[in-house]
């Protein structure tokens, strides 16, 4: 394998980094933290229709 084939592929797997970190950074991370936070969402909101909205219970 001739040197400057290494150069090239190096500097082809620099670049395929770069952009895995960006992919992963603008896309997968955010993508991410709103499921999580829309999922807390939901199971906060199911468990209220459950067992009643907070608060101390109300007086009969």
């Amino acid at each position: 394998m001739p040197v400057g084939s290494q150069d090239i592929e190096r500097s082809r797997r620099q670049r395929m980094e770069i952009l895995a970190f960006l992919f992963l950074t603008a896309v997968v991370m955010p993508a991410l933290a709103v499921g999580v936070v829309g999922s807390y969402g939901l199971v906060v909101w199911i468990y209220h229709m459950v067992a009643g909205p907070p608060g101390p219970p109300a007086a009969h």
